[in-house]
């Protein structure tokens, strides 16, 4: 009987290894024809709960919410200025972290989110100073001084306008979104001085009213309200982004079959 030949053993070193197989399937998720397919079907649902979020929080805090034992009604512009001034800081780091992305591993789905969350970012940037004035006129008895918190948060303000000024200026050159990635990391040390600038000045600007660590400093029937208003504006926020991004998406690949087969079936 002759012999069996043994079966060759299997080449180990060519193996990839767990590391490489979850990195090269993270990567196989994050490409623009992933993101559109994966996140579409959330942007209905992120906006129905987030309008009935504001909802309910606005008229709550407008309506139900007691009135301060000093400010009297005044203080009820909180429910608008501090999910503003939080999501303009959070999508600025967002936009940081999407930037160092795009820079070290080239993920272009990275780049078209930086650039489509970046106006949302600086609308909302706007609309925390601007609520912050008129809260400071009756508080402070002017509209504006140049206190620590107020100065960076106008400093953010021009940087998100850099930002979405250098994405419009490099949108059709092969660097496009590297200059607004740049600025993006640059300008994110902007957010640790918005962050701690009440505790490192003596400035006019309260501190937090939400900490994780301390107990908040007002009523629960002022706390609910804020709180709904907060998560509904950042679920607001979230679908705008996936929507902002999916049109960006269908602009970039609209040369690309499986673009061309989705406009087919939707008109």
């Amino acid at each position: 009987m002759p012999n069996a030949t043994p079966p060759p053993k299997p080449n180990l070193a060519n193996k990839p290894s767990l590391g490489s197989r979850l990195w090269q399937g993270f990567l196989m998720t994050v490409g623009t024809r992933e993101f559109f397919r994966i996140f579409s079907p959330w942007v209905k649902w992120l906006i129905i709960l987030a309008v009935l979020l504001l909802t309910v929080g606005m008229i709550w805090g407008l309506v139900f919410a007691p009135p301060d034992y000093l400010q009297g009604n005044s203080y009820r512009i909180i429910f608008i200025h501090v999910p503003a001034a939080s999501i303009a800081l959070s999508i600025y780091l967002a936009m940081a972290v999407l930037g160092v992305i795009f820079l070290v591993w080239h993920i272009k789905t990275a780049n078209l989110l930086a650039q489509a969350i970046a106006p949302l970012g600086f609308l909302l940037c706007v609309l925390s100073l601007v609520t912050g004035s008129i809260w400071a006129k009756p508080t402070w008895g002017t509209y504006w001084v140049w206190d620590a918190r107020l100065t960076s948060m106008l400093i953010l303000a021009f940087l998100y306008a850099g930002v979405m000024a250098l994405f419009a200026a490099f949108e059709h050159t092969p660097n496009r979104g590297k200059a607004a990635a740049i600025l993006s990391v640059v300008g994110a040390v902007n957010l640790p001085i918005i962050k701690y600038s009440v505790n490192w000045w003596n400035t006019l600007h309260q501190g937090a009213t939400i900490t994780l660590t301390n107990a908040p400093k007002m009523s629960l029937d002022m706390l609910m309200p804020l709180l709904l208003m907060m998560l509904g504006s950042y679920l607001l926020v979230a679908g705008l982004a996936i929507y902002r991004t999916n049109t960006l998406i269908l602009q970039r690949d609209r040369n690309k079959a499986w673009v061309k087969e989705y406009v087919r079936r939707h008109l």
